[in-house]
C-alpha cells in the first residue's frame, strides 16, 4: 500500500464561502479557517531528467461590466437549476529539465513560488511566507543525490517516497482518469485503447529503466514484482557507447533510425537461404512450415561471427538497431511470459527506455505479438515518463484526486517551453509577452515553429530484418517529432456525462474519421484558409491596437505550428477529431487573450434579427391559425412559398405527428425539452426561439442550452438572457416562459401588448453546455446541463457543429431532432450524399416507430 504522507497541511473547509460573484464558471473559494498553504508540487530527479508535477488553481478572469449586468438579471437559484457548487478547480501541469541543469529547475520552481503553494497561495498574496519546514515529495535517486541541493537553495526539505509505489500509483491514475491514455503501436500505427475503469486490474506493468521491473497490479495499493531483468535500458545505453562512440542516450537513438540490421544480424532467411544454394535446389522455401518468417531475427550480431571484418568496418547506425531490436525483443518476450504465467491479459510498457521512440515501441509490440501468436497487445502511455512523479504527487494526503473521473479531465497544449514530450529547448516560459517574445526571436531567426517548440527535421531510415512502415508516407520520423506531445490537464469536478446517452461507452462524438486519406489534408487546409480571416476579426474585437495585432500574429504562428505538429504526427496530442482541431483552435485564440473574436459581429446581427422577430411571429402565428381554418390545399401552397421539401434527410413529418395532434388522439406533450443552440444572430432569434415558442405554447418545458465560452460566431449562455429579454418584448408566450424561470426582473415584464403576467406558465430556462467550442463532447457537459437533463423527454441538437460534425450518429435515452444545414460540400458528399446548403432534419424517435 503506498503510503499517504501526514507531513502535508491538511485542507480544512470549514467556513468555507464563494468570493465574489455566485454564478461564475469556477469562483474562487475562501477558506477562513485554513492557515498553511497547501502544497502543489512533486518531483522526480533521475538520472539524465528532472520530472515536475504542480498543480495551478484556475487563472482568474474578470467579468467585464456587460456580463456583471446581464448576471445579475440571472437568478442564483430558478426552480433547483441555478445551483452552484462550490468546488476547487485548477491545472495539473508536467514539466521536463535535463539533470543536468538543475539550477533552471529551481529557478522555475522559485519564480512561480510552487514549493509555497504557488503565487496565488494565501500566504503570497497577503506577504507571510512560512520558509520553515517546507517539505515537497519526491522520487528517483536524485532525490537523495541533490536533496541539500534543494534545501539550500530553496528550503525545502525532500520527502523521498518508494519508486515502485509512485510508478504504480501514477500509472492507475492515469489509466482511470485520462480517456486515451494507452495506446498500440504497430508498424508506425498508433491506435489509442479505451480502458474501462471497471476492469482495469489486473495487469502487468513493465518498467524499462537501467534494468527492467515486472509489477503485478492488483488494485489500488496492490503490487507486487513479480520479475524483471538486468537487460535493459542501460545494457542498450552501455553498450552502445562502446560500439558506436555516442555522447547520449538519444542520439544512440537518433542512429537506430538510419540504420539496417540485416548488416548485423543472422535472419531466418540467411541460414534457410544458404542451407538451399549449398543443394543447387531453385525453389522458395516456405518459410511458414517453421512458423517463421524470412526477416525473422535467428541470432542478433550472427554475421560479425563470420569474415573478418572488425568493429570499424561495421556502420554505426546498423550496430544501434540491431542492439536495440535484441534488447527490446527479449523484454518483449519475457514480459509475455510473465503476463502468461499470472493470467493477465493487459500488459503495459514504461520507463526512459522507451520516451515515445518509434523503432522500440514496434519492437517490443512485435514480439508481444510473436509470442502470444497474436492474442495479447503490448500498450504504452502517452505519460510514461511522469508516472513516478505522477505517484509522489498522489501520496499527498487531502490532493482530492482519488475520485476524480474521466469525464472530468481535459487536456490542452499550450505554446510554451520545455517541450515535455521529447527534447528540451529553451526555458519555461512565465507569461504571455515572454511567451510571444520567445516566438518572435525564432521567426526573426528564420527557425520555423512547430508546436509546442522547434524540433528538428524529419529524419528517414533503411529498414532491414523487421520493417517499420511510416504511418505518414515513406520518410520516417525522427525520434523528437514522433514523441507524443504531453499538455496541461484541466480539473474541472463540475463536468459530469451527459445523462441521456444512450451508451456513454460507446458513445464517439466525432462523425468524421480523420485517419480516412485524404481527410486530415482537406480540413488542415480548410483551417489554414480561415486563418487570416479569423485573426482580422479577432484584432478588430479589440479596436485594431498594436498590442491587439501583435497578439494575433502570435496566435496565428502558434496554431500553424499546431497543425503542422499533428500533420507530421497526428497522434501527437491524443486521439484526433475534427471536434479537437476545432476546440484546439479556440484554445489557442484564448490563450493569447482573445476572449469573444466574434462579439462585435454578434452583437450587430443580434439586434438586425431581433428588430424582424415580431414580424416573424406574426407571420408564424398566422400560418398557424391557417392550419386550423383553412384547407389542406391552402396550408400546402402557403408551405411551398416558405420552403422546398423533401430536404435531403427529411424526418419532419415523423417529427410533426409526435407534435400534432390528429382528429380524436390526444398527443401527449414533451416534458422538458432541451435545444442546443448554435449561432447569434438570426439563427438563434429568427429560428431557435420560435420553435421554442412552439413547445412553450404546447405545455413543454424549454431549456435553451448555450455555450459556456465564445467559439466563432456562436451565442453563449451569459448572452441568451439579454436576447430571450428583448425577444420577450415582443412576445407574450415568451415573456411569461422566461419570467417563470427566472430570466426577467419585475421590471422586465412591460411588454408593448400590456398584458399580464401569468405564474402559471411553463418556464424558459437558460443553461450553459461546459465548453466553448462550435462543436459539442457529451461526455463532458456542465453540473447544470446534467442536472436538468434527468427530467427531459426531448433532445435538440442545432447547427453544424453540434449536429454534423459532432453527434450524427449519437444515440440518445429519449426523442432526439437534429437540425443544421450543410455549408460545407465535403461534408455533404461524405454524411448525407448531398450538396452545400442541403437541410438536415432528422427525427429519431425512442419509443415505438411512428408511421408517416
Amino acid at each position: 500500500m503506498i503510503h499517504r504522507s501526514g507531513s502535508r497541511p491538511q485542507l480544512d473547509v470549514s467556513g468555507a464561502a464563494i468570493q465574489g460573484n455566485l454564478e461564475e464558471r469556477n469562483p474562487t473559494i475562501l477558506l477562513p479557517n485554513q492557515s498553511d498553504d497547501i502544497s502543489h508540487l512533486a518531483v522526480d530527479i533521475g538520472g539524465s531528467l528532472i520530472k515536475l508535477v504542480y498543480f495551478s488553481r484556475h487563472e482568474e478572469h474578470p467579468s467585464d461590466e456587460k456580463r456583471k449586468s446581464i448576471v445579475k438579471l440571472r437568478p442564483r437559484f430558478s426552480n433547483g437549476l441555478r445551483t452552484r457548487f462550490p468546488v476547487l478547480g485548477g491545472r495539473l501541469h508536467f514539466v521536463k529539465f535535463e539533470t543536468g541543469k538543475l539550477n533552471e529547475c529551481l529557478d522555475f520552481i522559485s519564480s512561480k513560488q510552487l514549493h509555497r503553494g504557488g503565487i496565488d497561495s494565501p500566504s503570497w498574496r497577503s506577504g507571510t511566507r512560512h520558509d520553515d519546514n517546507i517539505i515537497i515529495k519526491a522520487t528517483g535517486g536524485g532525490a537523495y543525490k541533490f536533496a541539500d541541493v534543494f534545501k539550500e537553495r530553496l528550503g525545502i526539505s525532500l520527502e523521498k517516497e518508494d519508486e515502485m509505489g509512485c510508478l504504480v500509483s501514477g500509472a492507475n491514475f492515469l489509466l482511470k482518469a485520462i480517456r486515451h491514455e494507452a495506446f498500440t503501436h504497430m508498424e508506425g500505427q498508433k491506435e489509442f485503447v479505451q480502458i474501462d475503469q471497471n476492469d482495469l486490474f489486473p495487469y502487468l506493468l513493465v518498467n524499462i529503466g537501467s534494468g527492467v521491473s515486472m509489477i503485478k497490479v492488483d488494485g489500488e495499493g496492490k503490487f507486487q514484482r513479480v520479475s524483471g531483468t538486468n537487460v535493459g535500458g542501460g545494457t542498450y545505453w552501455g553498450l552502445g557507447r562502446l560500439l558506436t562512440q555516442c555522447k547520449s542516450f538519444d542520439e544512440l537513438l537518433e542512429l537506430s533510425q538510419r540504420g539496417d540490421n540485416s548488416n548485423i544480424d543472422m535472419l531466418v532467411g540467411d541460414i534457410y537461404g544458404v542451407w538451399i544454394t549449398l543443394r543447387c535446389i531453385s525453389i522458395t522455401f516456405n518459410y511458414s512450415k517453421i512458423g517463421l518468417s524470412a526477416s525473422t531475427i535467428a541470432s542478433s550480431f550472427g554475421k560479425t561471427i563470420s569474415g573478418n571484418k572488425e568493429l570499424s568496418d561495421y556502420r554505426p547506425e546498423d550496430i544501434s538497431l540491431s542492439l536495440l531490436r535484441m534488447i527490446s525483443y527479449n523484454i518483449g518476450q519475457i514480459s509475455y511470459l510473465n503476463a502468461l504465467r499470472y493470467g493477465l491479459k493487459k500488459i503495459f510498457f514504461g520507463g526512459f527506455f522507451i520516451r515515445g521512440h518509434a523503432y522500440t515501441m514496434d519492437t517490443i509490440s512485435f514480439a508481444i505479438q510473436f509470442w502470444s501468436k497474436g492474442q495479447a497487445q503490448a500498450m504504452f502511455l502517452r505519460h510514461e515518463g511522469f508516472l513516478g512523479v505522477l505517484g509522489a504527487f498522489m501520496s499527498y494526503q487531502m490532493h482530492g484526486f482519488d475520485d476524480l473521473m474521466v469525464h472530468q479531465l481535459v487536456e490542452r497544449f499550450p505554446m510554451g517551453a520545455p517541450y515535455v514530450g521529447g527534447k528540451i529547448h529553451g526555458p519555461p516560459l512565465q507569461d504571455l509577452n515572454e511567451k510571444i517574445s520567445w516566438m518572435e526571436k525564432f521567426v526573426q531567426k528564420g527557425t520555423e515553429i512547430l508546436a509546442p517548440v522547434p524540433m528538428s527535421p524529419s529524419g528517414t531510415t533503411g529498414v532491414g530484418g523487421f520493417e517499420r512502415p511510416s504511418s505518414r508516407g515513406e520518410a520516417l520520423r525522427s525520434d523528437a517529432s514522433a514523441a507524443l506531445n504531453v499538455g496541461v490537464l484541466h480539473l474541472d469536478p463540475t463536468l459530469e456525462v451527459f445523462p441521456l446517452l444512450a451508451d456513454p461507452k460507446t458513445y464517439e462524438p466525432n462523425t468524421i474519421d480523420l485517419s480516412e486519406p485524404g481527410e486530415l489534408e482537406y480540413w488542415f487546409t480548410v483551417l489554414s484558409d480561415h486563418l487570416p480571416d479569423l485573426v482580422d476579426k479577432a484584432v478588430a474585437s479589440e479596436g485594431r491596437t498594436e498590442d491587439a495585432k501583435r497578439r494575433g500574429d502570435a496566435f496565428a504562428r502558434a496554431f500553424s505550428a499546431h497543425l503542422a505538429r499533428l500533420m507530421e504526427e497526428p497522434a501527437a496530442y491524443g486521439k484526433l477529431g475534427l471536434a479537437n482541431l476545432l476546440e484546439l483552435r479556440e484554445e489557442c485564440l484564448r490563450e493569447f487573450q482573445f476572449k469573444d473574436a466574434y462579439i462585435s459581429i454578434k452583437k450587430r446581427e443580434n439586434e438586425a434579427s431581433l428588430a424582424v422577430l415580431h414580424d416573424l411571429l406574426m407571420e408564424l402565428d398566422r400560418m398557424n391559425e391557417l392550419y386550423h381554418k383553412g384547407t389542406i390545399i391552402e396550408i400546402y401552397r402557403m408551405s411551398r412559398k416558405k420552403m422546398h421539401r423533401p430536404w435531403r434527410v427529411d424526418d419532419f413529418d415523423l417529427f410533426k405527428k409526435r407534435m400534432i395532434t390528429s382528429g380524436d388522439q390526444k398527443i401527449q406533450p414533451y416534458k422538458r425539452a432541451l435545444l442546443f443552440v448554435d449561432n447569434s444572430g438570426a439563427d438563434v432569434v429568427l429560428g431557435m426561439l420560435p420553435l421554442a415558442r412552439e413547445l412553450l405554447r404546447r405545455g413543454t418545458e424549454v431549456v435553451l442550452v448555450g455555450n459556456s465560452f465564445p467559439a466563432l460566431n456562436d451565442v453563449t449562455a451569459n448572452e441568451l438572457p439579454e436576447i430571450v429579454a428583448e425577444a420577450a418584448k415582443n412576445c407574450d408566450v415568451l415573456r411569461r416562459a422566461a419570467e417563470a424561470g427566472g430570466l426577467l426582473l419585475d421590471a422586465m415584464a412591460n411588454t408593448k401588448d400590456g398584458s399580464k403576467r401569468n405564474p402559471a406558465s411553463v418556464p424558459l430556462m437558460v443553461v450553459e453546455n461546459g465548453c466553448g467550442s462550435p462543436c459539442i463532447d457529451l461526455r463532458q457537459v456542465s453540473l447544470e446541463l446534467a442536472e436538468v437533463a434527468k427530467d427531459a423527454d426531448l433532445v435538440i441538437l442545432e447547427g453544424m457543429g453540434r449536429t454534423l460534425h459532432t453527434n450524427f450518429n449519437a444515440q440518445f435515452k429519449c426523442d432526439a431532432l437534429k437540425l443544421a444545414m450543410v455549408k460545407n460540400q465535403r461534408l455533404a458528399e461524405k454524411l448525407v450524399q448531398g450538396n452545400i446548403y442541403d437541410c438536415v432534419c432528422r427525427f429519431e424517435s425512442a419509443g415505438p416507430a411512428l408511421d408517416v
